[in-house]
């Protein structure tokens, strides 16, 4: 994209366990440009997946989405998140166990850290899940993009028993209930 496409985008930086899962609900929805896959929110050099997964690095699994907000909104892309993954287990997501997939939010800005915080104290009020959340507001440090083969990788591996089983039912709740915010 260039400079002047990019003038007007904002970023999210989004962790909801696995990245393929979260980067395969947020790349078709309309206003969303990029969908990175990458590591936050730890404390060691050059984090690398090996390194990642051992969770002793601190780091999360985690997704930079590039959007438009003329045409998707943060909180329309909070909404997503927190649909399309329980945001009520602490740091586990199915049987992905470990800090490495917590449920964490990095805001860019005062404004998505102010969002997010009303979104949370909105979905607890009204009971939408059975647990309170335990999604975490985490300041948001240097964003490390995984390697290459982590990228598109739902799109690139549609027929992976984890696609299949994890990442499908996903992307067929976000085409059910957001299938209006959708690419055509």
């Amino acid at each position: 994209m260039t400079d002047t496409a990019m003038q007007g985008m904002q970023q999210a930086i989004l962790a909801g366990g696995c990245f393929w899962c979260t980067e395969a609900v947020m790349k078709d929805l309309r206003g969303v440009h990029k969908v990175e896959s990458g590591y936050i929110g730890g404390h060691t050099a050059r984090p690398d997946y090996r390194s990642v997964c051992s969770g002793t690095t601190g780091y999360a699994e985690a997704v930079r989405v590039t959007f438009d907000p003329a045409q998707v909104s943060f909180r329309d892309l909070l909404g997503l998140f927190f649909a399309t993954h329980d945001p009520t287990t602490l740091n586990r997501q199915g049987a992905d166990v470990g800090t490495q997939y917590r449920s964490a939010v990095f805001p860019l800005t005062p404004e998505q850290e102010r969002e997010t915080r009303e979104m949370i104290a909105d979905l607890n009020a009204q009971n939408i899940f059975e647990a309170p959340i335990v999604t975490t507001i985490e300041p948001a440090s240097e964003f490390f993009v995984a390697e290459a083969y982590h990228q598109d990788y739902y799109a690139n591996n549609p027929n992976d028993g984890y696609c299949r089983a994890v990442i499908a039912p996903k992307v067929a709740k976000l085409r059910q209930y957001y299938g209006e915010k959708l690419r055509a």
